[in-house]
């Protein structure tokens, strides 16, 4: 029932920020077919990103397999894959091939570097590409050597959430023309654009290339992360004056120390008497003192933590799907409101009722399952 319903889409599965824009595409209400590798005795894996799909199981290597998929791009409405350049047009599946099946195809591509340049045929991961965009540079303490923050900035953020974005934005377009394109989705131009805030700060002399020195980076005392006396952390954002007032009255701070907020030579001398007053303190303590307060407050929770805060709970921020806690589709919709149907399918679990809802006939079927072409 989401905003995406009624759209087809075909996934050539693949790993990590593919899949996850097959999560958001299918969480958005899209009727997404992951095209599995053949991979006898399989079993369902807990797999968050592999939800909300059925699986059709195809051996891509096999001139019939590559048929069975150019057949569902005929009915599809956008096909997206996630290899490096080349590898779809070797296989016969290439936009070239599948555009000439339906010429209104949307076709997303997902790459690292992108489908050309001096480094797209090179292999990568995340950190790669952050690091090339300038992102990473910029994350890590003072005088310390830059820190990955997880896979989220090159392999979702910039990654499979711009592949989504792209592949709806020519969906809306080809509704308009009757023609569809190619989507070049690269991690390294993704992670770019989530750093153009700092380049406008850069640009106005308000950014410089010390990390841990910045306003948002863990160089300013009331834009940071602090150790509590159990052990755990809170973490902080009072930027503004007001906010900033608040901080300083309900951690019971000296005001007339404080007052200086914007003089960065006093910020490593004020984050060191804020360090010292919230050992003072538990976790807990801290919370019932600022939570819910416009200090801009928050305690840091473990993935184990968060589903259990009483503001997520409260918004079902996230849920449990066969077992696996994970979060929620988001953003949320006041008609046509996403959801989970079940969880991540076993490869080729779907085979027969794809084939058979995108037109296939049973002995059609029956013989692609004979010749090795389909599995499932």
């Amino acid at each position: 029932m989401g905003p995406l319903s009624g759209f087809r889409v075909i996934e050539l599965a693949g790993i990590g920020p593919g899949p996850f824009c097959g999560m958001m595409l299918s969480d958005m209400g899209a009727e997404v077919i992951r095209v599995d590798r053949i991979a006898p005795g399989a079993k369902a894996p807990k797999d968050v990103l592999a939800r909300n799909r059925r699986s059709i199981g195809v051996n891509l290597k096999s001139p019939e397999g590559v048929e069975t998929v150019l057949k569902l791009v005929e009915s599809a409405d956008a096909l997206f894959e996630g290899f490096r350049p080349g590898v779809t047009e070797r296989l016969g599946l290439g936009p070239e091939e599948c555009m000439a099946r339906n010429p209104k195809l949307v076709y997303g591509r997902m790459t690292g570097w992108g489908q050309d340049g001096p480094m797209a045929q090179a292999a990568g991961h995340d950190i790669n590409y952050i690091g090339l965009a300038g992102a990473l540079h910029a994350i890590g303490r003072k005088g310390e050597r830059p820190v990955p923050p997880l896979n989220l900035v090159g392999d979702f953020g910039g990654g499979g959430m711009l592949l989504a974005f792209g592949v709806v934005c020519a969906l809306l377009e080809a509704q308009n023309s009757g023609k569809g394109q190619v989507v070049d989705a690269a991690m390294v131009d993704g992670a770019a654009s989530l750093m153009a805030m700092f380049f406008s700060f850069a640009a106005g002399g308000g950014f410089t290339d010390q990390r841990g020195t910045n306003t948002l980076d863990g160089g300013a005392h009331f834009y940071d992360t602090y150790e509590t006396g159990d052990g755990k952390y809170i973490c902080l954002g009072s930027i503004e004056p007001q906010f900033y007032q608040l901080l300083v009255e309900k951690s019971g701070v000296d005001a007339e120390r404080f007052a200086p907020q914007m003089d960065a030579v006093r910020w490593p001398d004020l984050k060191a008497e804020l360090t010292r007053v919230f050992k003072m303190k538990t976790r807990d303590e801290w919370c019932e003192i600022m939570e819910g307060t416009d200090v801009c407050f928050a305690p840091v929770l473990s993935i184990f933590e968060a589903p259990t805060h009483p503001h997520n709970a409260a918004r079902q921020t996230f849920v449990e799907v066969d077992g696996v806690m994970q979060p929620a589709p988001s953003p949320r919709f006041s008609r046509t409101e996403p959801g989970i149907s079940h969880g991540a399918q076993a490869p080729g679990t779907d085979t027969e009722a794809v084939l058979a809802d995108y037109g296939f006939d049973p002995d059609q079927i029956a013989a692609l399952q004979e010749s090795g072409a389909v599995t499932g």
